[in-house]
């Protein structure tokens, strides 16, 4: 499908354009104004339930978490325990908030976007799917909501606290405050509050309606055109819809400047302690302003001027002239020189989009645990564990681990430059990587140990080894008992591979703390149960009673019973066979 050529069907098309385009979007508003009120008294009663059940934990949790931490000084863990309770007593207010208006929002505008993708490329019967899509979808995302809100205040905030508490100091520095120059820091940050806020918020206002007009004419040249973002879909519903949503989007980009105008005049103290210096607070303020000036007028494609002074504020004129280089963001080109018409079409880039990259890897994960179970590294009670505790283990961190290594093995065998993931070889590089920036804290470190394990140059033995270790590293006496294959002779070889493993599963540890990671790995686990359900059925004798059909409660006592017979039995090796015996018929009369 070409895009229109001419003047003329440019003008036919948007003609024809605008009654299909208004339909879909009163039909789309109307699934949102019915189903608004209760996505959002979904999204608003379960966030709130969960913030308000968790608060005292929290509470007393991150206090406990700062008095443990081994990586503050006192002093610092002082000044904290003063500060801490206003963020800790705001929080809940913010939460419920925050809830009310993304439900709101998610409410209202999902079944708005969910009807134009009912007539997208590849649909069919799309008449039934304008009304049915984005009503069950919609209803059902935000109880996934719900869920990831909890893993995150459950599951992630637990993990961030371990890993506070655990963390040992660098070269036995902690970090530590400077009561002396703590004063002057809480003035400047005031001070900047006080400044920066009203006048950022009076230049973002000022450019409000030159952004919004901007818009609109790059919106409309790109929907009659089919340039800019709507060349390589061609979706001109969309296009429409995006013209019409603009003023939203002026709006957010308006609040989002006022709001962070707080954080930057507020990073008026951060200088004036980093910098031990009051004066140097003062430049700050002054410069901040021409700062978010100059970065507007690139954003807006507008003269690369300001009429706010930049004084310096740091003592290092390097680190000066560094910082100002950086706050120049270079101008957006789509504003100048749209993209070729005839090399994107010819040559589209597919970009993964981060949802597909997760079930990438969680595919992946779900692959080797199969294989892993079959060749009983990964054991019923490991699963138990991953179901009960959900913690750090085996297959919770290990198994992840285990298959970002193999995805990193494979790239190198293949002498990719990016990673390849998946069974049909996805390949993700720097060019078709998610736009995010939550991805380039993993996807750079795992390039770079990509390139530290082609250096290695490991033999079939070593990767063996090395994949036993990255498995079971989070289990020592598993590690030291399992039979994980000869090391490698070199002392120091061994300890690249141990240092690359224990990388390894810092990156999935912290992968572990997004949002979907616990509700997508939950079925991997599921997964694994049902496999091992299966295998006990078929090597046990057969019967009337061992039927697929039997209930999950029996398979997970006949599961426990059996890890407590193996462990009873190994515990009393050293015992008479008579109580060797005794445990052995007491497990089997509990079965």
């Amino acid at each position: 499908m070409e895009p229109p050529r001419g003047v003329l069907a440019s003008i036919w098309n948007f003609v024809r354009f605008l009654p299909y385009f208004v339909g879909l979007l009163l039909l789309g508003t109307i699934k949102g104004a019915i189903l608004c009120p209760l996505i959002c008294l979904i999204i608003t009663i379960g966030n709130s339930a969960i913030t308000l059940a968790l608060w005292p934990m929290h509470f007393v949790w991150t206090y406990y978490s700062i008095l443990r931490a081994k990586k503050i000084g006192p002093v610092l863990k002082l000044v904290l325990f003063i500060f801490l309770p206003v963020p800790l007593i705001l929080s809940p207010a913010v939460a419920i908030c925050g809830s009310v208006l993304g439900g709101i929002a998610y409410g209202f505008f999902a079944p708005i976007f969910a009807t134009f993708q009912a007539v997208g490329e590849g649909k069919t019967n799309e008449f039934f799917h304008c009304f049915y899509d984005g009503t069950r979808s919609s209803i059902e995302c935000s109880f996934t909501v719900v869920r990831d809100f909890m893993d995150v205040s459950r599951h992630s905030y637990l993990s961030i606290m371990e890993d506070l508490r655990q963390q040992e100091p660098q070269d036995g520095q902690y970090y530590e405050i400077r009561l002396v120059h703590l004063p002057g820091a809480v003035i400047a940050g005031v001070l900047g509050f006080l400044i920066d806020m009203p006048l950022i918020s009076l230049i973002a206002m000022f450019k409000g309606p030159y952004m919004l007009f901007k818009g609109w004419h790059r919106l409309f040249h790109d929907l009659l055109g089919r340039e800019g973002p709507f060349l390589e879909t061609i979706c001109v519903p969309f296009a429409g819809l995006a013209i019409i949503l603009w003023p939203l989007a002026v709006t957010g980009a308006v609040l989002a400047s006022i709001v962070s105008s707080i954080f930057l005049g507020g990073y008026a103290g951060v200088v004036v302690y980093q910098e031990s210096s009051f004066w140097f607070g003062l430049c700050y303020i002054v410069a901040s302003l021409s700062l978010y000036d100059e970065y507007s007028n690139d954003v807006l494609d507008m003269p690369d001027w300001s009429c706010f002074p930049r004084p310096h504020y740091r003592r290092n004129m390097v680190l000066s002239r560094m910082n100002s280089r950086a706050s120049t963001i270079s101008r957006p080109g789509s504003f100048r020189n749209p993209p070729s018409r005839s090399g994107s079409v010819k040559n589209p880039i597919i970009e993964i989009k981060p949802l597909e990259l997760l079930h990438l890897l969680f595919d992946e994960a779900k692959r080797f645990g199969e294989s892993l179970v079959s060749e009983g590294l990964i054991t019923p009670q490991d699963i138990e564990d991953a179901k009960s505790k959900g913690s750090c283990g085996i297959v919770t961190i290990g198994l992840p681990a285990y298959s970002l290594f193999q995805a990193l093995l494979r790239s190198v065998k293949a002498n990719s430059s990016g990673i390849l993931i998946g069974n049909d070889l996805n390949e993700i590089t720097s060019t078709n990587r998610p736009k995010d920036v939550f991805f380039d804290w993993f996807l750079n470190p795992l390039l770079i140990i990509k390139d530290q394990i082609k250096a290695e140059n490991l033999s079939a033995t070593e990767e063996e080894y090395f994949g036993k270790l990255v498995l079971l590293r989070g289990d020592p006496v598993r590690l030291k008992s399992s039979s994980i294959g000869p090391p490698p002779e070199s002392e120091r070889k061994k300890a690249e591979l141990d240092a690359l493993a224990r990388r390894l599963q810092g990156i999935t540890k912290s992968m572990s703390r997004y949002p979907t990671f616990l509700r997508h790995f939950d079925n991997i686990v599921e997964a694994l149960l049902e496999d091992l359900m299966k295998k006990n059925i078929v090597n046990r004798p057969t019967g009337g009673s061992q039927r697929l059909t039997k209930s999950r409660s029996l398979f997970h006592r006949v599961f426990s019973q059996r890890s407590v017979r193996s462990r009873a039995t190994t515990s009393n090796s050293g015992c008479d066979p008579e109580s060797q015996r005794s445990v052995e018929t007491t497990s089997t009369e509990n079965v």
